[in-house]
């Protein structure tokens, strides 16, 4: 089954762009921000790029991107960030202060690319953006991001829901939810996730936007807090869904 792009705005000048992938049986998604700098959450893959593109160019010249934004190094998060940036010559990558100095220098991506630490902000003209760092929720260099015009979170993997969801959900998905993280694997354990959390619910965001599934509104989002809190949902010997087997430890063994 070919993969379907669709771009929604959702409030306030940012638009949703998803892509709904039978495969993996979830959304991904990407998020633009139409302004005097406009800015483009997630590039999604290298092989979605023409289609991300096209929806971007139903609101704006693609061209015009100033920065995009990666909230950690991953082929769904930043695949397509060469492409774009040779397709929009004033724009520039943005990440953690980590990701950049790890991950895009190392790749030798060097010119254009700039780190954020915690609390720094970044201008697009009638929004602004205040970075995060939520280091092991997944990655070591993940961050998150708050539009705080419009309450706005962007928390990358954190509060996905499975399946061909609709722009914005208020059904509670979050059994679901922990369902995907168990049998994916891709947090290590959950006291980061629960630190990150407690920081979330203390923001009071007013939507918070997944990168895959639907845009959670305020109203919504407490049954996904709980569920994480409750519930065990870290890394358990599975990785998207294959049993990993568990080597003995020779020492022990011995």
């Amino acid at each position: 089954m070919e993969s379907q792009t669709r771009i929604d705005h959702l409030t306030g000048g940012i638009y949703r762009i998803s892509t709904w992938t039978p495969d993996y049986g979830i959304t991904f998604n990407q998020f633009l921000i139409d302004d005097e700098r406009p800015a483009l959450v997630h590039t999604g893959d290298y092989a979605q790029y023409e289609h991300i593109r096209a929806a971007i160019g139903e609101v704006l010249d693609p061209s015009r991107l100033r920065y995009l934004v990666l909230l950690h190094w991953e082929g769904d998060e930043n695949g397509g960030m060469d492409r774009f940036m040779r397709s929009a010559p004033e724009s520039e990558l943005v990440g953690s202060a980590l990701s950049i100095a790890l991950n895009a220098r190392g790749f030798g991506v060097t010119e254009r690319v700039r780190g954020f630490q915690d609390g720094e902000r970044l201008d697009l003209g009638r929004h602004a953006l205040r970075f995060l760092e939520t280091p092991h929720v997944h990655h070591w260099d993940s961050m998150m991001v708050v539009e705080e015009t419009t309450h706005s979170l962007f928390p990358s993997d954190l509060f996905l829901q499975p399946g061909d969801q609709p722009p914005v959900v208020s059904e509670n998905l979050s059994d679901a939810m922990c369902e995907v993280y168990r049998q994916v694997g891709i947090f290590a354990h959950e006291n980061p996730v629960r630190r990150v959390v407690d920081r979330i619910e203390t923001i009071d965001p007013a939507w918070v936007h997944a990168m895959h599934g639907g845009t959670l509104t305020r109203e919504a989002l407490p049954a996904y807090v709980s569920a994480l809190r409750r519930q065990e949902f870290a890394y358990r010997g599975k990785l998207l869904g294959r049993v990993v087997e568990e080597v003995a430890d020779p020492v022990a063994a011995s």
